[in-house]
């Protein structure tokens, strides 16, 4: 009777290891999702890792966008929310020398796009350039995540990295 009680357990064991095992893959890609950060970088110079739980905490937005191959309901942070993080010139304070400021926001691939300060500040401008995570009520498929900048209202989708890793700002020397 031993014996029989002993080899119920091995193979009841058997069967729960691969599920053990799956678990485990599943808690390493939630992890890793998590961990998953973008980096800025301010006009000090200073760096600052930002992860998916700090943009969590700032305002959504959402656009629905069709130019070209890019199309579809996307939620993300307003562009200008981030760069607050790194205290970029805003509001009253974007004037004078302040508005020589630029953004560059770079991709895992090395593409890279530019944009004036000002485009981005709702003082200037209605549009609300968008750090998107979510594509259609999902997290972004690899091909175009973690993060994807969202440019409504222009006429090509040039500037609508995908796969954005860097977002820095500078001035003219």
């Amino acid at each position: 009777m031993l014996l029989h009680q002993r080899r119920a357990a091995i193979a009841a064991l058997s069967l729960l290891a691969p599920l053990a095992h799956l678990q485990s893959q599943a808690t390493a890609a939630s992890a890793t999702q998590s961990s998953v950060s973008l980096t800025l970088r301010g006009l000090d110079g200073r760096e600052r890792a930002v992860s998916a739980a700090d943009l969590s905490r700032l305002a959504r937005h959402d656009t629905t966008v069709s130019a070209h191959d890019v199309k579809g309901r996307y939620s993300g942070v307003a562009l200008m929310d981030v760069l607050a993080l790194i205290d970029a010139p805003r509001a009253d304070s974007l004037r004078g020398r302040s508005l020589a400021t630029y953004v560059l926001v770079e991709a895992a691939d090395g593409y890279q796009v530019l944009f004036s300060i000002a485009e981005l500040e709702s003082g200037f401008t209605d549009r609300v350039v968008i750090l998107a995570d979510q594509k259609d009520g999902h997290p972004l498929p690899a091909a175009e995540g973690p993060y994807r900048l969202i440019v409504p209202g222009e006429k090509r989708p040039a500037r609508w990295a995908r796969q954005v890793v860097r977002i820095s700002l500078g001035r003219p020397s």
